[in-house]
């Protein structure tokens, strides 16, 4: 997969100022889209209240609740981010779902599992961190790490 360098800024990066409505069609909070909000705003597009959801996916409203408020995380088993995806009818291989997985390893503080598949851009990911904090990093790392991104 290709990443997209403001995808994966946006993602790695939650006060960074940055319209998603690109990426997904809807435009969500940009200074931090949370997993919780994101499944929220979609749940509500589709006028499914929580306990509907969560009879269909089978978890508790209670606990349910508390992830889409962002107090507990959000599941990172791919069966019930699958089972999710299909009851919010989000299509295979499309921009929401991919955002559903990204989400939920963001909010539990971890990198989506295709930017770790990437041995090249994992030796980068520090630069890209500097950057993303605000420090400099030198005009050669940054050459790299864009050659790196720029590769399909």
């Amino acid at each position: 997969m290709l990443v997209d360098v403001e995808h994966l800024y946006a993602l790695l990066v939650p006060s960074a100022s940055i319209d998603i409505s690109d990426l997904c069609g809807r435009v969500l909070p940009q200074n931090k889209i949370m997993f919780g909000e994101f499944i929220k705003k979609l749940r509500s597009e589709m006028r499914l209240g929580l306990r509907e959801f969560c009879i269909a996916a089978d978890c508790d409203p209670s606990n349910w609740s508390k992830v889409e408020r962002g107090i507990l995380s959000p599941p990172q088993d791919e069966d019930t981010l699958n089972r999710v995806a299909v009851i919010l009818k989000l299509a295979d291989n499309s921009k929401e779902k991919e955002l559903l997985f990204d989400y939920a390893a963001i909010d539990a503080g971890k990198i989506p599992q295709y930017v770790l598949e990437d041995a090249e851009l994992v030796k980068r990911l520090p630069v890209f961190f500097r950057t993303a904090t605000g420090k400099k990093p030198a005009p050669e790392e940054l050459e790299r790490l864009a050659e790196i991104l720029r590769k399909p």
